[in-house]
């Protein structure tokens, strides 16, 4: 069974998250701290490169109206999902089972295992703050959970920094335990995909936590990380805001790290197994990748989904101020619904987060998911 939403129920999901969206609106514009990191440098305002711009019909046809865009939206969606497969069915209330529960600091951080497709179970953590009630929330995906939440590696402990900020976090890792191995089981998609698939359900299970608010929960992610969280917030309207660090949010061949060809992510091919190496007459692009390059799409419809949901990207390395005109097509559409300041990029010398990018990460998502109550 694959799951494809016809464009007419798209339409009507898309209507209701816009709707929920305008109604949990921040009440005050971005804090001064965060307000530059949503303004494109003026040598990048308005330059769009030469990606095609999402808002414009498969047909030609321009995008003028908000009703417009919500077909415009399911035909990129669709496509999309032509090229990179179409999902198992997703889980109306995924299985979370408590293994054991610790207390640390001013959160409770449970081992749990977490039901990610029909039967089949990830080992990860849920951390609920002391007190939580209706709580916003962030799914965080990394290669292992231990280092999302303080266990592992510095700087890459999203869920751990978040739940004493406050937030009800979920961390599983890769599938299988290996990311460059993914297990997809029977799932026809790629790799990539599938890892958005797998956080819809995760999200979803944070959903039915009864100390979270289901219309706030948000997703960050770091490289590897960082394409998951980007995926799946672009694929998944569960999502009401993002953070993505340092994925590279184009495709761009001179970039090692940014190695969408590989076949764990969208360059797997069943009849091939392609060499490692940048894409050239030696090392052929295969899988959705090379039809997705071969039909001049890039990342950058993506993004437009997001649309009117803020997302940060946390840029590095791989995601430097060159990619504001990447970005500035989902401000386009995102000025077409009536929004300004939902897109935003951060940056820093190198792909390894710091304590500074961490904190922007952070404040964006107190911002969107925790806005200030008005003054009485």
């Amino acid at each position: 069974m694959s799951y494809l939403i016809s464009p007419s129920r798209l339409a009507c999901l898309f209507a209701l998250a816009l709707a929920v969206v305008s109604r949990a609106e921040p009440p005050a514009p971005l804090p001064p701290d965060l307000a530059p990191l949503f303004q494109p440098p003026a040598e990048f305002a308005n330059q769009f490169g030469s990606f095609r711009s999402p808002l414009k019909f498969a047909d030609g046809r321009e995008v003028k109206t908000a009703a417009d865009w919500e077909k415009r939206r399911a035909e990129i969606r669709q496509h999309w999902f032509s090229i990179i497969g179409p999902w198992p069915p997703l889980l109306e209330k995924p299985q979370l089972t408590i293994l054991d529960r610790i207390k640390r600091e001013n959160f409770t951080q449970s081992r749990v295992m977490v039901e990610i497709a029909p039967g089949r179970m990830s080992a990860g953590y849920l951390l609920i703050p002391n007190g939580a009630e209706k709580s916003p929330a962030v799914f965080v995906p990394y290669y292992d959970p231990e280092t999302s939440v303080g266990l592992q590696k510095e700087l890459r402990d999203f869920a751990y920094q978040l739940a004493k900020r406050g937030f009800v976090t979920l961390a599983i890792g890769s599938p299988g335990g290996d990311a460059r191995k993914p297990d997809v089981g029977d799932a026809r998609c790629q790799p990539l995909s599938y890892l958005a698939y797998i956080a819809t359900n995760c999200a979803q299970a944070l959903a039915n936590v009864p100390e979270v608010d289901p219309k706030r929960i948000g997703v960050v992610g770091h490289s590897y990380g960082g394409k998951w969280a980007m995926f799946a917030s672009c694929l998944s309207d569960i999502f009401a805001c993002a953070a993505w660090s340092d994925p590279g949010i184009v495709f761009d061949e001179k970039r090692p790290g940014i190695n969408y060809w590989d076949p764990w992510y969208l360059g797997a091919q069943p009849d091939a197994v392609r060499p490692p190496g940048f894409p050239d007459e030696s090392h052929p692009r295969t899988g959705a990748y090379r039809v997705l390059v071969e039909q001049g799409m890039d990342l950058t419809e993506l993004h437009a989904l997001m649309a009117p949901r803020p997302f940060l990207v946390s840029g590095g390395a791989e995601d430097t101020p060159a990619r504001w005109p990447a970005l500035n097509h989902a401000i386009a559409v995102d000025r077409l619904l009536g929004y300004e300041q939902r897109v935003g990029l951060s940056t820093r010398p190198k792909h390894d987060p710091t304590v500074e990018s961490n904190e922007q990460i952070y404040r964006f998502f107190e911002h969107f998911l925790k806005p200030e109550k008005p003054t009485p």
